[in-house]
């Protein structure tokens, strides 16, 4: 009885967890950018009874084993990069990507992190930054008094300044991909740090080596989809019933076999 019940324990935290992964894609359904994220589980050992093809004392084989499995352990959780719907807001500094791609993004202590969210703001100095007020790399400065900020899709930047009939180009922005974006390091904030499983950068230009293009006045939303997390609660709250349902047969078995009497 009491390996039952541990069983059921591993299954009803596996729940716990798959709940408060679907709680943060849920919260997070007007964040820019946002990735929902996927929990995976695979089964914990078994113990063997007896092994698969052992034969009896009649010389007979047994055509299948004896295990009893111990529960459930969460693999990983994957994040889905999947694109969300573009939304216009006639922004000009909001720069979505269509397609592959992410921001480089300079970090305090110098690290680059990586982003999908292209809600820009100007810094004091002109400078395009994050909302956090972290700088876009490679850096772009808007002169003072510039007029008709565009971006083109392939990420080249230029201003119109007053008295001039031609444009003047700043500079291009460059795109990031990975080979696996999945093993990238959530560090909250819209951003993200590289790890071993996500592979190196590989830098290029929009619209250049698979990478998406710029869409100028456009934000991404986030790609979680409310009737499909929605499903998913209710089917971890069942399943979470029902395996605390097990415990509770469990102990009332036990009970039984401990109030037996000769």
């Amino acid at each position: 009885m009491m390996r039952s019940m541990m069983t059921a324990a591993t299954g009803m935290e596996a729940q716990q967890l798959y709940m408060d992964t679907i709680s943060n894609n849920l919260s997070n359904i007007n964040t820019n950018g946002f990735k929902r994220s996927k929990v995976e589980f695979q089964d914990l050992m078994y113990q063997t009874l007896r092994e698969p093809g052992v034969r009896n004392f009649e010389g007979g084989m047994a055509p299948a084993g004896l295990e009893v499995g111990l529960g459930v352990k969460p693999a990983g959780t994957q994040r889905i990069f999947e694109q969300g719907s573009l939304n216009q807001t006639e922004n000009p500094l909001d720069l979505a990507i269509q397609g592959e791609g992410m921001y480089q993004i300079l970090m305090p202590d110098g690290s680059v992190a990586y982003t999908r969210d292209g809600s820009f703001k100007l810094s004091s100095d002109g400078t395009i930054v994050t909302s956090s007020g972290f700088q876009v790399l490679p850096q772009v400065s808007i002169p003072q008094g510039a007029q008709g900020f565009q971006v083109t899709a392939d990420g080249r930047v230029s201003v119109l300044m007053p008295g001039d009939e031609m444009s003047i180009d700043l500079g291009q922005i460059e795109l990031v991909r990975f080979i696996n974006p999945s093993g990238l390091k959530s560090l909250g904030g819209n951003l993200f740090a590289t790890t071993d499983a996500s592979g190196l950068p590989v830098v290029s230009y929009p619209a250049e080596e698979g990478a998406g293009t710029i869409m100028q006045g456009y934000s991404e939303a986030s790609n979680v989809r409310i009737v499909d997390e929605m499903v998913s609660m209710i089917t971890a709250q069942r399943a979470f019933e029902i395996v605390s349902k097990a415990i509770q047969v469990s102990e009332e078995m036990l009970q039984m076999a401990n109030n037996l009497k000769r």
